[in-house]
């Protein structure tokens, strides 16, 4: 892999990392809801933005639909979920659970394509939920039904996971990165503003929170998936994967820095399992050969 696809994924990373900082400092003030739409509003206009700098075209109605498929299950909803999870788990718990989404893809590339399920493939998807156990099972916390909580961060992932495969089979690489990011994040707005208008908080936000979800938006969300949409059209899915190990890496040390959260043995450890399960499911030859199909396809 070249340098610059190499920096790229670190900087994806340690972006998206920061993320689960940005939504766990905004969400008590503002609540989910409120603080999801406004950080893909955020998004959308900050895309506007770089489109106007750089004189370029961008397009919403040739492809709403699809827009509206990916801003429902790509931002809308697990950016949501992961909000409201965070109102009681700690960020680094909810970027770990993050790391799921690998798997989820695996168990919908299956149903959607009827792959065959080979016992390397069994192993990792056994493994990738007893890390979820050990993670949740184990974790010392005052918060009651934190299963209850850390699911609302699993169903995040699954939707991730689903409209991965969405997107490598439905959607043309000739696509732009730019079009793609915005027209993902004006769908996202769309479906959210009338639940935000609901949802406003009661009392203005702190300069913090305020400070957290402009840079949610601009970093974490237009800037991050101009990045993510460049990698998979460049290096494709396979490589663009390693993100997942990163992503709750960073989670955890911009929590520990930021927020003062424990790096717990439990959190190292369902990590470490769950990383394991990844690699499990991905580093085998048939479903290798299943991604680079889909990336003839992909964004």
């Amino acid at each position: 892999m070249k340098t610059k696809y190499f920096l790229a994924i670190i900087l994806l990373s340690a972006l998206w990392g920061f993320s689960f900082l940005f939504m766990k400092i905004s969400s008590p003030e503002m609540g989910a809801i409120f603080t999801t739409n406004l950080r893909v509003l955020i998004s959308a206009i900050t895309l506007i933005i770089i489109c106007c700098l750089n004189k370029c075209k961008i397009s919403f109605l040739k492809m709403w639909r699809e827009y509206f498929i990916l801003g429902l299950l790509n931002a809308a909803l697990p950016f949501a979920l992961i909000c409201t999870a965070e109102l009681h788990i700690t960020a680094s718990l909810a970027a770990i659970l993050n790391a799921t989404t690998p798997t989820f893809t695996a168990i919908v590339s299956v149903i959607w394509s009827k792959e065959h399920l080979n016992m390397k493939k069994v192993l990792g998807l056994i493994l990738g939920f007893l890390g979820v156990i050990v993670l949740v099972g184990l974790t010392s916390t005052h918060v009651s039904n934190i299963w209850i909580y850390a699911l609302l961060s699993i169903l995040a992932a699954f939707s991730y996971g689903f409209v991965g495969v969405y997107s490598s089979l439905k959607i043309s690489k000739n696509v732009p990165p730019l079009n793609l990011a915005f027209g993902q994040q004006l769908a996202a707005t769309i479906i959210l503003l009338p639940f935000s208008i609901l949802t406003l908080p009661k009392q203005v936000p702190s300069s913090r929170a305020i400070i957290s979800v402009i840079l949610l938006g601009i970093l974490c969300t237009s800037i991050a998936y101009l990045i993510y949409f460049y990698l998979i059209r460049e290096v494709g899915a396979v490589k663009t994967l390693s993100v997942t190990f990163l992503v709750p890496v960073f989670g955890i040390i911009w929590a520990a820095l930021f927020l003062r959260e424990k790096i717990t043995i439990q959190n190292i450890i369902g990590l470490i399992i769950i990383a394991v399960s990844i690699i499990l499911i991905n580093n085998r030859i048939p479903y290798k050969k299943k991604i680079q199909t889909l990336e003839n396809k992909v964004i």
